[in-house]
C-alpha cells in the first residue's frame, strides 16, 4: 500500500524538519535558489495560461507544476519548512537557532533565484528591452501592482487583509506540504500535491515566494512600485503571514489531532519489550 496513515505521517515531518535543520549553507543556498527560480518559472506558466485562454483558473491548475518539482527534487521551500521544522523544535530535536538560521538563509536564496530568473524573463520577453508588445509585461505588471498598491492604499487595514491572504494562503500551501509525505508513490505524491496548490492560487492569495518574482519583475518592466513599498506593504508581511498560516492552521493541529496516539503506541510497544502488561491496558 503506497498510502501512509495520519499518525505514521507525523513522525515523517518531524524527521524531515529535523533533515532541514541540519543541512550544511551551501545545501539550504542551493535549493533556495533553485526553488525560487522554479516557481517563478511555473509562475509564468500560470500567467501565459491564463493570458491566452481568459481563464485564471487554467493557470491555477498548471501553477503546481513548479510545487511539485520543487517537492520531488527534494529542495527548500521555505513555505513549507514553516510547518515542518517548527515541530522538529517542538519534539527537542532540533535547535530553535537552526530553525532560524534555516529560513533565514532559504528566504535570501529565493530572493536570489527569483531576482534572477525575473532578470532572465524580462530580457527575454522584451528583447533586451527593445520590445514591449508581449502581452504578458502588462500582465506581470497588473499582477505586481495589484499585490502592493491596494494594500497601501487602505492602510492599517491593508495589512490586515495581506497578513489574512497569506495565512490563508500558506495553510494550503503547508497542506500540500505535508500531504506529499501520505503517499510513497511518485503519482500519488503529484496527485495529493496538486489539489490544496491550485486551491490557493486560484484563490488570489499571498505566497511569499511568488511575491519574490512577481513583484520584482513587475518593478523591472515599469510598474509603480519601489522596494520599500514591496516589503512594507507585501513582503514582510506576507512572510509573517505563510508563518503563521503554516503553523496554526496546518502544522499544530495536525500534530495535536495524532501526537498522543503516537506516543501512546509508543509505550505500548516499549512495555512489550519490557514484560510489563499494565502498561497496555489502555
Amino acid at each position: 500500500m503506497s498510502y501512509v496513515k495520519p499518525d505514521q505521517l507525523v513522525d515523517a515531518i518531524v524527521h524531515s524538519g529535523v533533515d532541514k535543520s541540519n543541512l550544511t549553507v551551501g545545501q539550504m543556498i542551493a535549493r533556495g535558489t533553485l526553488a525560487g527560480a522554479i516557481l517563478g518559472a511555473a509562475t509564468t506558466v500560470a500567467l501565459t495560461a491564463a493570458e491566452q485562454t481568459g481563464l485564471p483558473i487554467v493557470g491555477a491548475v498548471l501553477f503546481p507544476v513548479g510545487f511539485v518539482m520543487i517537492i520531488l527534487l527534494g529542495l527548500e521551500l521555505v513555505t513549507g519548512s514553516f510547518a515542518l521544522i517548527p515541530l522538529a523544535v517542538m519534539e527537542n530535536r532540533t535547535t530553535l537557532a537552526k530553525c532560524v538560521k534555516n529560513f533565514a538563509i532559504v528566504i535570501a536564496s529565493h530572493i536570489a533565484g527569483a531576482v534572477l530568473y525575473g532578470a532572465l524573463y524580462v530580457t527575454a520577453i522584451t528583447y533586451a528591452g527593445t520590445d514591449d508588445s508581449d502581452p504578458m509585461i502588462q500582465a506581470i505588471i497588473h499582477m505586481a501592482e495589484h499585490k502592493v498598491l491596494p494594500y497601501e492604499a487602505v492602510g492599517l487595514g491593508g495589512l490586515v487583509v495581506v497578513l489574512i491572504k497569506a495565512m490563508l494562503c500558506n495553510w494550503m500551501v503547508a497542506i500540500g506540504t505535508i500531504i506529499s509525505y501520505t503517499s510513497t508513490s511518485t503519482a500519488g505524491k503529484i496527485l495529493a500535491m496538486w489539489l490544496p496548490v491550485t486551491t490557493f492560487f486560484s484563490l488570489g492569495l499571498e505566497h511569499a515566494v511568488v511575491n519574490m518574482f512577481v513583484i520584482p519583475a513587475g518593478m523591472m518592466l515599469g510598474a509603480d512600485i519601489s522596494v520599500a513599498q514591496w516589503w512594507g506593504w507585501n513582503q514582510a508581511p506576507v512572510l509573517l503571514g505563510n508563518l503563521l498560516g503554516a503553523l496554526l492552521f496546518t502544522a499544530l493541529p495536525l500534530y495535536f489531532s495524532h501526537r498522543t496516539r503516537i506516543n501512546r503506541a509508543a509505550a505500548a510497544e516499549a512495555a512489550v519489550v519490557r514484560r510489563e502488561p499494565a502498561l497496555l491496558d489502555f
